[in-house]
């Protein structure tokens, strides 16, 4: 019992200003995050801390985050960790540091990061730098460009607001839905997130949305990537930093900590899918993401049992999958900090603001949270169950991978040939907008007669083509058409190839 973990405090900062006069460095946020956690626990010493984790910061990356910011805060603790990037990554720290306490080698955790890219483009608009604590020339900030196939990247489908569509479209097809149907379920799922973001004081955005609002493309909300709008996407133009306090339940009651203001960690489950996505065995489903959810699930009940949720939202596919494994009706409320493109999206570091929320929540009332974050393009998966009381029986587990069994679940992966030419239909596909919302191109990737994958471009002249994929009561996945070689090397696919 005296190694329960439990969590004491959560801090948050959110920074709405462009001004570098006034704006904080990452560091800085952190540190403030921080204190904010030791004030929210009823002033416990951060001198006590024997692990600390930063989740990787890309705004403006340092030569050793922790040790310097240990250093801003006069400790000196014995684990200094610095996060692998991934959305998912606040979470499994704060189910490790649960661990580590578990068994005895650690008493008092935190985890912390920031972001500051509102601050950062400002400066760079003004061709200026912010005086700040100098950046690590040497940091390598990893992204979809650089592990993501040549073709890909050539086809601007190597970031996540190009790549989820992917999923979306593919997904729509499979559950029956028509293009229409399914962006009325995300805008009315985000209109939600939207609502909870209102009545946060720490979300970037304080307004409300309706549906149409967030679905209907103007000169304030263009397409981005078919058939995500500015508002389905996430929003990382943010300077917000949040930071979580773990203990053991001797330590907390050693230092004073009341009663009701723990949280207790009841279990949790991770997997990962392969990291280029053109590896993944479909896109309509993600059996990483079915396993993770459906294990806690079985460790703690029925959904009911969750009174608080927060469903990664950087785009809506990824919580409109969720809300099926889970059951949940289309008006659940997936987010309890507001949603990543309301909330703000500081990067990597968006569960750990989620976390702070659901533990203001669980504070409130007896009640049980489940914390799912999702990091890469739908690639890692980690879930932690919360709670406002211990939990039954120890449901902590060191072996909480469930990758055997999301292994088990995926089917085949096709054999991706870029070189195919010849008839193809959709598997699914994406059509990408300039800033001023017109079409650039359209991208599909493709299934061979014979079953292989391809990826191949849709020439925004080939206006039948174009139409077809944008065509908002009939999903063209599992059109036919022909891939040709276009003039630059790069594969070309239209409908009007297709010999009758």
């Amino acid at each position: 019992m005296d190694r329960t973990p439990v969590i004491v405090g959560v801090g948050e900062v959110t920074q709405r200003t462009r001004n570098l006069a006034e704006a904080d460095e990452p560091l800085v946020l952190m540190e403030r995050a921080l204190r904010a956690c030791a004030a929210d626990a009823g002033g416990v010493p951060l001198g006590a801390l024997d692990a600390l984790d930063v989740v990787a910061e890309y705004s403006w990356p340092y030569v050793d985050a922790p040790g310097q910011l240990a250093q801003r805060l006069g400790m000196k603790p014995a684990r200094q960790a610095y996060g692998v990037a991934g959305g998912e990554s606040p979470v499994r720290f704060m189910h490790e540091a649960a661990l580590r306490i578990r068994r005895g080698e650690s008493e008092v955790a935190a985890i912390v990061g920031a972001e500051a890219n509102y601050a950062v483009a400002a400066a760079e608009r003004e061709n200026t730098a912010p005086p700040w604590s100098p950046k690590d020339a040497k940091a390598k900030l990893i992204r979809g460009v650089d592990y993501l196939h040549p073709l890909a990247v050539k086809l601007d489908v190597a970031k996540p607001a190009t790549v989820y569509p992917f999923f979306e479209n593919a997904a729509q097809a499979a559950w029956g839905q028509t293009p229409r149907q399914a962006q009325e379920e995300s805008a009315r799922l985000w209109a939600i997130c939207s609502g909870v973001a209102v009545r946060n004081p720490y979300a970037w955005k304080q307004q409300a949305y309706s549906p149409e609002e967030i679905s209907q493309a103007t000169a304030e909300n263009r397409l981005v990537a078919w058939p995500y709008t500015m508002r389905m996407v996430a929003n990382p133009m943010v300077n917000q930093g949040a930071a979580v306090l773990m203990m053991s339940l001797r330590k907390a009651r050693e230092l004073g900590v009341p009663a009701h203001r723990l949280v207790y960690p009841w279990c949790g489950s991770a997997a990962d899918e392969p990291m280029d996505y053109l590896q993944r065995d479909r896109f309509h489903r993600c059996a990483v993401q079915e396993a993770v959810l459906e294990d806690v699930l079985g460790r703690v009940g029925h959904t009911g049992h969750f009174n608080l949720m927060e469903l990664y939202s950087c785009f809506p596919v990824v919580p409109k999958m969720a809300r099926r494994t889970l059951a949940l009706s289309t008006d659940a409320v997936i987010s309890v900090a507001g949603g990543l493109s309301f909330f703000g999206a500081p990067l990597n570091n968006y569960m750990t603001h989620a976390a702070a929320a659901v533990v203001r929540g669980l504070r409130e009332r007896d009640a049980t949270a489940l914390l799912y974050g999702q990091g890469g393009y739908m690639t890692r998966h980690h879930a932690l169950v919360l709670a406002s009381r211990p939990a039954p029986f120890n449901m902590l587990d060191d072996h909480y991978s469930v990758q055997a069994e999301a292994d088990r679940r995926r089917g085949p992966v096709p054999v991706l040939d870029i070189a195919y030419r010849g008839p193809a239909e959709i598997e699914t596909f994406t059509v990408l907008f300039d800033r001023e919302g017109a079409p650039t191109h359209g991208v599909v990737i493709l299934r061979s007669p014979a079953g292989i994958r391809t990826m191949a471009r849709v020439d925004r002249s080939d206006a039948a083509t174009m139409n077809a994929l944008m065509d908002m009561d009939v999903s063209p996945v599992g059109l036919a058409g022909c891939i040709t070689g276009d003039a630059d090397g790069v594969p070309a696919w239209s409908l009007a190839e297709v010999t009758v």
